[in-house]
């Protein structure tokens, strides 16, 4: 059977909310038994769109995280559900039975990624099936991936690696959205937002003119990144990882170079960098 995965370009996503919509059009009040029963009005959201803030004014930087289900080969809902309410497929989707895990209201409460939720009216847990119903009819990809303008969501057969799918997860780092939880999510992302290192460059000297071309680097825990001030004076480390110590270190010729620690348990904002004359 092919195993098909999905992959999320966080860098790409603009926030559109056409994954959301198609979503919703697709499930709402649409009976696709056995598969999924009909998506109710409120409260449900099977493709969310998760805004991330990062920075603090004025650098400040808006993410888009599309969040559906992430199908888990290790899937908490799998190993609390009774009677084989929950069971994953050959080609790799994470499927409720919705007559077998009627009152289970525990396999939404299992879910770390918090992407399973509880149809009163129905009794019933629910959640993405990855289209499993228009796949399994001879559809190419999901609904929320077909309706998506910028590339941002990619589905495909991950054991064919000429597939668009391999070919783009050769060519990225790719990454689990929350690795803590140690689920084994075959969804797989690109881009997760990570903490934003940013400041402003300027000279003592010479304060009303922008410090453009300044050198300035980042380094700890065995990374070393660089970068340039722009021709505003302006800076920034994307993707720095969390809860580290840097040593950040800014040069420009003809002034003192300037070093400070860091540390990444937020989003770092130095704001003005004040270089003296050497």
């Amino acid at each position: 059977m092919t195993r098909l995965g999905l992959l999320i370009d966080v860098t790409k996503c603009s926030g559109c909310h056409n994954c959301f919509l198609a979503c919703r059009d697709e499930y709402y009040d649409n009976d696709y038994s056995p598969y999924s029963a009909p998506q109710p009005l409120d409260g449900q959201f099977w493709m969310q769109v998760k805004e991330v803030e990062r920075g603090s004014y004025p650098k400040v930087k808006l993410d888009y995280i599309p969040t559906p289900c992430v199908h888990c080969d290790d899937a908490p809902c799998i190993a609390i559900a009774a009677d084989n309410a929950v069971y994953k497929r050959e080609d790799g989707f994470v499927i409720i039975d919705p007559v077998k895990a009627k009152g289970q209201k525990d396999i939404v409460n299992s879910c770390p990624y918090r992407v399973i939720f509880w149809n009163k009216e129905l009794d019933i847990p629910q959640k993405c099936t990855m289209c499993a119903h228009r796949l399994d009819q001879g559809d190419r990809e999901p609904r929320c991936v077909e309706a998506c303008p910028t590339g941002a969501l990619t589905f495909g057969d991950l054991d064919d690696p000429n597939s668009t799918i391999s070919q783009y997860m050769a060519e990225k780092k790719i990454e689990d959205f929350h690795p803590e939880f140690g689920t084994k999510p075959t969804v797989k992302y690109v881009g997760v937002p990570k903490r934003l290192v940013a400041g402003e460059v300027v000279r003592a000297d010479k304060r009303g003119e922008c410090a453009e071309g300044a050198k300035i680097t980042l380094e700890g825990d065995g990374v070393k990144l660089e970068t340039a001030s722009d021709s505003y004076g302006d800076f920034e480390f994307e993707g720095v990882d969390k809860n580290k110590t840097y040593k950040l270190t800014v040069s420009l010729a003809g002034y003192a170079t300037l070093s400070c620690d860091i540390s990444t348990h937020t989003d770092v904002n130095l704001g003005e960098i004040v270089l003296e004359r050497a």
